[in-house]
């Protein structure tokens, strides 16, 4: 499906409400399928929480399709699950994004994990063991979701664990919001100098958990009250001004971009655009939250300023190779763009190529981040329906706003 978009301009009060983060989700139903008592409310409603759900039901061959978090959290469940046996694989894509890392933590603590096809890679042979060792150590600056997948299953584990991370920490709030989920439900676990310990748990002394809705979905609403007239809000909920989640950082990241956050009651944040962009070049450090690369960068494109940002070398391991794909479709567009293999700088652009079709990669973020340029220019963005990876209401909400578009089957 493709979606043509018209220039236009959001509604002047538009309200929305965004489905439950798709991380918080994902760690919340690894955890219930090893304490069942556990309930959940507002979970998401994306693509990857539902092979996430479908996946930890019984079966020999669990395939979670493009769900990246899902084949890192469940190669280190079913390594745990005593005299079980699963065949875990993925997409196309899926079986070339590398899982060694995660493998080779997983059999220093005595797990039977073997590669089908390339080593390093997907699909997997896992047969589950009861794990006595528990310390294991890491690269700092190896995917969150490696670390997070260890500690998620730890309290489950004989001994618990003890994680030491070597070097600077990449990606930190997600490694912190695992452990403030699992420390709120009552598992014990500290994190000091780099070494990181779960004690292990037979039950939760909290077993119900209202998720948050997702602030990667909600940067979306940033990039197009940024580009939005002067005076335009948007309310969005059900937002905490005290996040676990690391994208709650587009408060401050989007405040030299004229947008104004505010906590309302009933958990409603309100975005209004109070301003022009105070500078004329971005520069931000997004080591803690790369996902939002691509939205601050169309943002950027949109305003007609420079940007600059690192901290992305997580980046080329994601759906996509994001760095790679921004550059191409921004250039499509007109605009000058250089990448490393951790950083994107883009320069100003003041005239954007019009009723250009974007390759979105089988990238939802691709699809959405270019989405606010509508405001901009005519825009068409190629297998739109890939969104459903994280939030599958997005078409339907950027038409609730007052975005003009059409689907094209």
């Amino acid at each position: 499906m493709t979606v043509q978009l018209f220039t236009s301009q959001l509604g002047l009060n538009t309200q929305l409400f965004i489905s439950g983060s798709k991380s918080e989700t994902n760690r919340l139903l690894l955890l219930q399928a090893l304490y069942p008592e556990l309930t959940i409310e507002n979970a998401s409603d994306s693509d990857d929480s539902k092979a996430m759900l479908e996946a930890v039901q019984p079966s020999t061959i669990i395939n979670v399709h493009h769900a990246g978090t899902a084949m890192r959290f469940l190669t280190a469940y079913f390594a745990t699950q005593y005299n079980g046996e699963v065949i875990l694989t993925g997409s196309e894509r899926m079986q070339q994004r590398p899982i060694k890392i995660l493998v080779d933590a997983l059999r220093t603590l005595g797990a039977e994990i073997f590669y089908l096809k390339d080593e390093g890679c997907p699909p997997l042979r896992i047969i589950g063991k009861q794990i006595a060792q528990n310390q294991v150590v890491l690269s700092a600056d190896v995917s969150s979701q490696y670390i997070s997948a260890l500690l998620l299953v730890a309290p489950k584990l004989k001994n618990g664990l003890e994680l030491t991370l070597e070097g600077s920490i990449t990606s930190l709030p997600y490694i912190q919001m695992t452990l403030s989920l699992l420390q709120t439900l009552g598992v014990k676990n500290s994190f000091e100098h780099n070494i990181i310990r779960v004690w292990p748990a037979q039950e939760l002394k909290e077993n119900h958990w209202v998720v948050e809705s997702d602030w990667s979905s909600a940067s979306y609403w940033f990039s197009f009250i940024s580009m939005s007239e002067i005076g335009t809000q948007i309310q969005l909920s059900n937002f905490k001004q005290n996040s676990f989640q690391g994208d709650s950082a587009l408060v401050h990241l989007y405040a030299s971009l004229g947008v104004q956050s505010a906590f309302l009651p009933d958990q409603i944040l309100q975005l209004t655009k109070v301003s022009a962009p105070t500078t004329v070049m971005f520069q931000a450090d997004l080591n803690y939250c790369p996902d939002l690369a691509q939205t601050i960068a169309i943002s950027c494109l949109g305003l007609g300023i420079a940007c600059q940002l690192t901290g992305l070398h997580t980046l080329k391991i994601k759906e996509t190779d994001r760095l790679l794909a921004l550059k191409t479709e921004i250039e499509k567009l007109g605009a000058e763009v250089h990448i490393t293999d951790h950083s994107i700088q883009l320069k100003a652009t003041k005239n954007l190529h019009e009723n250009i079709s974007i390759a979105t990669y089988q990238d939802h973020r691709m699809a959405m981040a270019f989405a606010p340029l509508a405001l901009r220019i005519p825009i068409q963005i190629a297998q739109a329906e890939v969104v459903s990876k994280s939030y599958p209401n997005f078409w339907d909400d950027v038409q609730k706003a007052g975005i003009q578009l059409q689907k094209n089957v």
